[in-house]
């Protein structure tokens, strides 16, 4: 079953593990606002398919880490 509190820790990892990037940066990416980034964060929110792909992109990680069906990126 999804978790969204694992998917925005996963997400907050991974934006951490790169210097310099922050909630905006990643909300440029996904043309969405920083604030919608933190809600995810969070595990308040989710995010679409074609975001979900644009993450695992940016990241370079599979959907099924971000998801928490896997514990390897």
């Amino acid at each position: 079953m999804f978790d969204p509190k694992t998917f925005g820790q996963r997400l907050f990892l991974l934006r951490k593990q790169r210097p310099g990037i922050t909630q905006a940066d990643v909300a440029n990416l996904l043309d969405v606002t920083p604030t919608q980034i933190s809600d995810m964060e969070s595990g308040k929110t989710a995010t679409t398919m074609a975001r979900l792909y644009l993450l695992c992109d940016y990241f370079n990680v599979s959907a099924d880490y971000l998801l928490g069906r896997a514990d390897t990126p």
